[in-house]
């Protein structure tokens, strides 16, 4: 598409967004109206919200904008089957300047609805607004279909931990990108466009999971939210976490012990999950821990002692934005 933003005009941005869209038996009214309507046949819905401001957590020289769509899309909805819920719906919100290419916005939205596509759900509308940043602004819908949520507060001593999805790839991808490299492929890729396994929440909460959440702030970040809710202490076992033989060539070459990646790197969107230890897992999941016994002082440990290099990501800790990019 050629010309602005601007010169398209905050109608004929709307048509032209909402052109592109595909819906699902569960949108009864999608965009075009004051507001969607979604089916939600458990009559509990389920609903996330995020973030995502250019500079602080994407770059438009490291991605491109379907990657970002992609990546909006993927961090919001793997919050919603980490409550063992199944996507169902998206909505946007987006600031852009006038003077942005209007490809841009209409490559992001290509990016929301295929990723909306793998995990079963739609973008059913939103809103645009003018400003001097782009900023993305995701609210993710899902339904629990008859099964009940999957907190962070039911983990219990004697409950295995395990984990299903990529961990520590996009914080290698980011270490690459970062040196100005663009190989190994596959990590930078991770960075640019998690795969997080949806069906993976709502598989686990039929199995049982006791206490289940996305590995977007880093595992030990994200498990140590489990460990305070639950009011448990966490231990992994460092031998059990699986560090590709690749993400070993990266940390060499940049200086980096891949384990700091594989426990402290963010947005993978893994799932990782305590269950009760006479559940028979499926292949899929990894066991890489335990859960201990109550504790005042809830926290994680790796081989039974803490980790020093705590990572993870922090909103507003000393250098942190959630998942920044700088």
């Amino acid at each position: 598409m050629k010309g602005t933003v601007g010169e398209l005009g905050e109608f004929g941005l709307i048509r032209e967004l909402t052109s592109r869209l595909t819906t699902t038996p569960a949108v009864r009214i999608g965009p075009g109206d004051d507001a969607a309507v979604i089916a939600a046949p458990d009559r509990r819905v389920v609903a996330s919200t995020d973030v995502l401001l250019e500079n602080r957590h994407f770059r438009r020289d490291w991605s491109t904008a379907y990657d970002v769509g992609r990546k909006a899309a993927a961090q919001n909805l793997a919050d919603i089957a980490a409550m063992g819920a199944v996507p169902t719906a998206l909505l946007l919100g987006l600031v852009v300047p006038a003077e942005l290419p209007a490809s841009w916005p209409s490559e992001l939205m290509d990016g929301l609805r295929d990723e909306c596509q793998v995990a079963g759900a739609a973008v059913v509308g939103g809103d645009v607004v003018r400003g001097d940043t782009i900023t993305v602004a995701i609210t993710a819908l899902g339904d629990m279909q008859g099964h009940d949520p999957v907190t962070r507060g039911g983990a219990r001593p004697g409950d295995v931990v395990a984990v299903t999805g990529w961990l520590g790839w996009s914080a290698a991808g980011y270490a690459v990108l970062s040196r100005g490299f663009r190989s190994p492929r596959a990590f930078v890729e991770a960075h640019r466009r998690p795969e997080p396994p949806y069906d993976a929440g709502p598989a686990a909460a039929g199995l049982g999971a006791t206490a289940m959440c996305d590995v977007s702030d880093g595992l030990i970040a994200d498990l140590g939210h489990i460990a305070e809710s639950s009011k448990v202490r966490i231990d992994i076992k460092s031998g059990k976490v699986d560090v590709p033989s690749q993400m070993n060539d990266i940390g060499q070459a940049v200086g980096v012990d891949p384990l700091q990646w594989v426990l402290s790197g963010g947005e993978d969107h893994a799932i990782v999950a305590t269950f009760p230890p006479d559940v028979k897992l499926p292949a899929r999941w990894k066991v890489i821990g335990e859960v201990l016994g109550p504790s005042a002082l809830p926290q994680v440990t790796v081989d039974g002692a803490p980790w020093t290099n705590q990572g993870g990501w922090d909103h507003f800790g000393a250098g942190g934005a959630g998942g920044e990019i700088e």
